[in-house]
């Protein structure tokens, strides 16, 4: 029999995207900027033809009115949560918050979607997301904290419950690198929490969105580590996943991790660019397979070309 195979994009245009997958279904969001939508599919690629929701329009006025970025929905305690960034349109990077959406129903796409505020964060910033460990949640977001040497930094805190912090911020990587400051901006952002065995991978975006060289970095922690000491995060010197002149393929970054419908595949989801300075408006939603190495890193390869017949994930 014949292997299915599909081709990126996934979706495009689709900036930000975020996949989760509870039991038999994956729920995807991206930036749509003036609305929340949930997409929700038995397949990965199956999103873009899944059904589609809009769970949450901004209102006319306020803190959370526009620029709204970078959605991620999570399952926490039983319920539904959803992360955004925004502002009220009128202010820049120093206004911006990290607002939170709840839901108890079994299925996000059923029951209501109620405001929970904003994330008392210690700094203005964007791309909240959250992670388990240990019995315990954090939170993990780039922050505004040191204009103007930095455009943001990444920083961690306990919560103490899915919208309110209980610690302080602890900044666990800024932008240091030459690599980290492409684009015009020294920017560290979008983190999302990789586990696998007794390792702990956050993997986030360095330099800025528009440039070609908007690429992957990644912290290493023991998961036997304090997560909250910044000395327990180990920084790759280089980027993880980055651009492929050869492919095409410019500025990938702002990812999310989900695995094959059968659990015995790894995937990751991201947005790239197939132009050189594109620009934000055409960055697309891909999604690849990725594999591990001997010593338990994530070996992300690089980013295929449009034109690549891929195998559909495992289980599809």
């Amino acid at each position: 029999m014949k292997e299915r195979t599909f081709k990126n994009p996934l979706l495009n245009p689709g900036a930000d995207p975020w996949v989760y997958k509870d039991k038999s279904k994956y729920y995807f969001m991206c930036t749509r900027r003036k609305r929340l939508d949930l997409w929700r599919s038995k397949s990965l690629t199956g999103i873009p033809d899944g059904e589609c929701k809009t769970i949450w329009t901004p209102p006319r006025e306020g803190i959370n009115s526009d620029n709204i970025w970078a959605p991620e929905i999570h399952k926490a305690n039983g319920k539904w949560y959803v992360y955004y960034t925004a502002n009220d349109g009128k202010g820049g990077d120093k206004t911006r918050k990290i607002f939170v959406l709840e839901n108890k129903a079994e299925d996000p796409f059923d029951g209501k979607w109620i405001e929970k505020g904003y994330i008392n964060t210690e700094h203005p910033g964007l791309d909240g997301t959250i992670f388990e460990h240990k019995g315990k949640w954090y939170f993990v977001y780039a922050g505004y904290g040191y204009f103007p040497d930095y455009g943001s930094a990444l920083y961690m805190a306990e919560m103490e419950n899915p919208w309110t912090l209980s610690s302080s911020d602890i900044l666990i990587s800024k932008p240091e690198y030459d690599w980290e400051k492409q684009g015009g901006m020294a920017i560290n952002e979008g983190p999302v929490m990789l586990k696998r065995g007794n390792m702990l991978f956050l993997v986030y975006s360095a330099s800025t969105t528009w440039s070609d060289d908007y690429s992957l970095g990644m912290l290493t922690a023991s998961a036997d580590s304090d997560v909250l000491n910044s000395r327990s995060w180990l920084k790759s010197p280089v980027p993880v996943f980055s651009k492929s002149v050869k492919n095409k393929m410019f500025a990938p970054g702002h990812n999310s991790f989900v695995q094959s419908p059968d659990g015995t595949e790894d995937w990751i989801v991201y947005h790239a660019i197939p132009q050189s300075e594109g620009g934000n408006e055409l960055r697309m939603t891909c999604i690849q397979k990725f594999g591990w190495r001997s010593d338990g890193t994530p070996d992300f390869g690089m980013p295929l070309p449009t034109s690549a017949s891929i195998i559909v994930p495992s289980g599809e």
